[in-house]
């Protein structure tokens, strides 16, 4: 734990400048629409999961690439608001950096979303492993994956819990498994030749993982817990924006999995619970009002 006392998390992975639009419905081919309101703020799966362990009380860094352009001090100025250290990954980036723009339907709650991730800017270097000094816990989205594995093969050696943020299967992948304790996987990480969960299951077991869930939108969450498995039943809420929410939920995961001594069912369970408050408000950030 770091001196001042509160759980310190190290977050990496991909930022975005996020543009969200709340919308009726969508626009047919050729159509403009007027928004009923508008966002600009930094997104992607690692920087909102550090957001909310921040918002819950914990000491956030995120290491990822936002670099010189001017559209990135929007994204800067949003991690100061909401307490997030950032550490730039290619500070001497000057291209755009990766934007994201996002529809949100009112009525559903339903976001359609338009990026080209983080596939086009990423560190080649080796990172500070420094980084890790004080630190409680790591998570990853993979987005960042030289720098991922680095970062959570040293906080293996030295005993921080690493955390695999697992939305969609990438290259890379599976070098870093091995290296992590907790796996979330939404319904879309597919390793190669699985069709099924059950595949899922057994692929990511045999990679020596023991904590694993798979989330899967309002449906139950299903976890396999060492040997015991089972579902988290999901809070019904009035869905007004289902966006972030699995990003959120993982940041609330790693800030409960250390104050709750690490009871993984626990961690999920008061993390799903944020998760649902979040879906509750539009955008990414007004459900931290309302903790």
């Amino acid at each position: 734990m770091n001196p001042a006392g509160r759980k310190s998390g190290l977050f990496c992975g991909m930022t975005t400048v996020d543009i969200i639009y709340l919308i009726e419905n969508l626009p047919a081919i050729d159509e403009k629409i007027v928004a009923l309101d508008q966002l600009v703020v930094a997104g992607g799966p690692a920087t909102n999961a550090a957001v909310a362990f921040s918002a819950l009380g914990g000491k956030s860094t995120l290491a990822s690439v936002l670099g010189k352009h001017p559209l990135a001090v929007t994204a800067r100025n949003d991690l100061k608001k909401y307490h997030v250290s950032h550490i730039d990954l290619i500070h001497n980036h000057v291209e755009v950096p990766v934007l994201s723009s996002v529809m949100v339907r009112k009525s559903m709650g339903e976001r359609s979303v338009v990026s080209i991730n983080a596939v086009k800017i990423q560190a080649k270097e080796c990172c500070d492993l420094n980084l890790l000094n004080g630190v409680d816990i790591v998570l990853v989205d993979g987005h960042q994956m030289k720098t991922s594995v680095q970062l959570c093969s040293y906080a293996r050696q030295i005993g921080i819990p690493c955390i695999m943020d697992a939305g969609s299967w990438k290259d890379g992948s599976d070098e870093l498994l091995p290296l992590i304790d907790y796996v979330i996987c939404s319904e879309r990480f597919l390793p190669p030749k699985c069709v099924t969960l059950q595949d899922v299951i057994e692929y990511v077991k045999q990679r020596g993982i023991r904590h694993l869930s798979i989330t899967r939108g309002d449906k139950p969450i299903l976890y396999i817990d060492n040997d015991r498995e089972g579902y988290i039943e999901i809070d019904r809420t009035k869905v007004i924006d289902t966006l972030g929410a699995g990003d959120i939920l993982h940041g609330a995961f790693c800030y409960y999995l250390l104050t709750s001594g690490r009871d993984f069912v626990k961690a999920l369970a008061e993390a799903s619970r944020i998760a649902s408050l979040s879906c509750m408000y539009f955008g990414t950030r007004e459900w931290i009002g309302m903790i």
